[in-house]
């Protein structure tokens, strides 16, 4: 009985620590919306993002262009393509944390920093 109670609640642990694995390979590349704030308004978002380079229109007239270096199927580097300046060197991490249908979750933070975005998109064009 004592050995039916420990696998009972051990098979409960390892069911509560479980997330749902992330199809990231389907999120390379393609046309992705997500709302933002931009100078306090809530805006619809657009990325566009082949296997090298990502455009993101939160600011329809400055697309801010990036290079993507891609660690795993989940995670790349984002560095701003010609950078025109000291504070345009930064380099993000991206982290696709979760996929469902044609919605992921996404964490965006600054390389070196604590704070962390999290936003989710979805796909609007393959």
């Amino acid at each position: 009985m004592k050995n039916f109670l420990f696998l009972l609640s051990a098979l409960f642990s390892m069911a509560a620590c479980y997330t749902p694995p992330a199809n990231c390979a389907d999120f390379k590349t393609g046309t992705f919306q997500y709302q933002t704030y931009v100078n306090g308004e809530l805006i619809q978002a657009k990325i566009v993002r082949n296997d090298s380079l990502e455009i993101d229109y939160y600011d329809p007239q400055h697309p801010d262009t990036s290079q993507i270096r891609w660690i795993n199927d989940c995670e790349y580097v984002l560095k701003k393509y010609k950078p025109k300046g000291t504070s345009e060197k930064r380099a993000f991490s991206m982290r696709i944390m979760e996929t469902k249908g044609n919605t992921y979750k996404f964490l965006f933070s600054e390389i070196g920093q604590k704070e962390t975005k999290e936003f989710n998109a979805t796909r609007i064009k393959e």
